[in-house]
């Protein structure tokens, strides 16, 4: 199922919150006003009551009748929608305007001003105001009533009402329109960046680098960096592969050369370049497992005291060289590394130096910030400097009498790149070759 469009969803709640919100104000807005109506509607209604009680007399047979006249011209306009009435003892007096007709009779014997609604001549919707008055002299009590039809302020009220509502609709509208508009504008910087991220997997640029805001500028750098580690683990595959593939190259010719002898199969050599190329393809598996762990497995190494397992078991094997390896340096200082894989690297370049030392290999295991360092020297032949520089290659063999596919310093550089470290080479005081090692230390607690 699509996922729907964050526009769509942010545009779809924007306009329930704001239709609710406006409702709510509509409904607020509208009701204060139309009270405001009502209570000056109902405000003359009292106006006009007063005004007539005010004129209302009565005859000496007891007959109501309004002796002062009312400033309302509706009054004497028939069926005007404008109406008095007073009921006495002697009889009923009307406005002119009522005509023929006359208003509902109301209870009488009550205290106070009564308002209610009450049906009118023509289907007249009235609003009548009634109450009691006792004249000096009359005995009993009159009942006057004034009445107004309320039909145009119910129709002013209803188009008050559409229009609110046509107002606060277009607001809405507009509301909802702009957050588009500013959500579209704020997500155009994630449409660039899907572009870039298609070129970068089309492999038309190497890294996004695009303008984003500073909420999305970390996940730009993520996906960066994991591009980057990508293309790491594949170039790691690749050295791999090319390790394997030179150290192949050598055992395959001496078994063939093996087999192509003319007088028998050596089998005894192809045996051993069998177990020795065995040995090539568990080892750059091992790696590729390694490489894609990309750390993952690292911890802290106390590299002084592996320095010196390697030396012992060093001596052991150069025995009948009678070479000597001493390890110095600070016994606290711990990388953040495998266990195994900072064993081969120095392990690697401890025997390389064993092979062509003369008499003397010195470790040294020290610090800088961040950092520790290896330092492996020999007093052996060393190499000239254009050597040094293709000494890292896979491979790179400069003399074919010695053992060894040549993949030494190849493993340890890329296993120090591995971990984010650095190898280089360089001329050593005891006049043969230095490898130095740097490798991160290990976190303080």
């Amino acid at each position: 199922m699509t996922p729907a469009s964050l526009t769509g969803r942010l545009a779809l709640l924007t306009g329930v919150w704001v239709a609710s919100g406006l409702l709510a104000t509509w409904i607020v807005v509208a009701g204060i006003v139309v009270t405001h109506i009502e209570e000056a509607f109902d405000a003359r209604l009292s106006g006009l009551l007063d005004a007539v009680v005010a004129g209302t007399e009565t005859e000496p047979d007891g007959r109501p009748v309004l002796r002062r006249a009312v400033s309302e011209p509706g009054f004497d306009e028939p069926l005007s929608g404008v109406y008095w009435q007073t009921e006495g003892p002697g009889g009923v007096a009307t406005s002119r305007s009522l005509w023929d007709q006359t208003l509902p009779p109301g209870p009488t014997g009550h205290a106070g001003r009564v308002v209610r609604d009450v049906p009118g001549p023509r289907g007249q919707h009235l609003r009548l105001a009634e109450q009691d008055v006792a004249l000096p002299e009359s005995a009993t009590p009159l009942h006057v009533q004034v009445a107004v039809a309320r039909d145009e302020t119910d129709a002013e009220i209803g188009r008050l009402r559409r229009v609110l509502g046509i107002g606060f609709g277009l607001l809405g509208a507009g509301l909802v329109a702009g957050s588009v508009i500013q959500v579209s504008f704020v997500l155009a910087p994630l449409r660039r960046l899907r572009g870039a991220v298609a070129e970068l997997r089309a492999g038309r640029r190497r890294t996004l680098d695009v303008p984003v805001g500073a909420e999305v500028q970390p996940l730009v750098a993520e996906i960066d960096a994991l591009v980057a580690q990508n293309r790491a683990t594949v170039e790691r595959a690749r050295s791999h592969i090319g390790n394997l593939a030179h150290a192949l190259r050598t055992s395959l010719a001496v078994m063939r050369n093996a087999v192509d002898a003319p007088d028998a199969v050596d089998l005894a050599v192809l045996r051993s370049q069998l177990v020795a190329a065995e040995r090539l393809v568990d080892h750059h598996l091992t790696r590729a497992r390694t490489a894609a762990l990309a750390g993952a497995t690292a911890e802290d190494v106390a590299v002084s005291a592996l320095a010196e397992e390697i030396a012992a078991a060093l001596r052991r094997l150069f025995a009948d060289k009678a070479i000597g390896i001493e390890v110095t340096g600070a016994p606290g200082l711990r990388a953040r590394c495998d266990r195994q894989d900072l064993a081969e690297m120095v392990g690697n370049l401890m025997e390389n130096a064993c092979k062509w030392g003369r008499t003397l290999v010195r470790v040294t295991v020290g610090e800088m910030p961040g950092r520790v360092v290896v330092g492996v020297a020999d007093d052996g032949p060393g190499l000239p400097p254009q050597q040094i520089r293709q000494a890292l290659g896979r491979g790179a063999r400069f003399d074919e009498a010695a053992p060894g596919s040549g993949l030494g310093l190849a493993i340890a550089a890329d296993l120090v790149a591995l971990y984010g470290g650095d190898l280089t080479l360089e001329r050593s005081d005891l006049g043969g070759l230095q490898a130095r090692l740097s490798l991160p230390a290990a976190r303080s607690v």
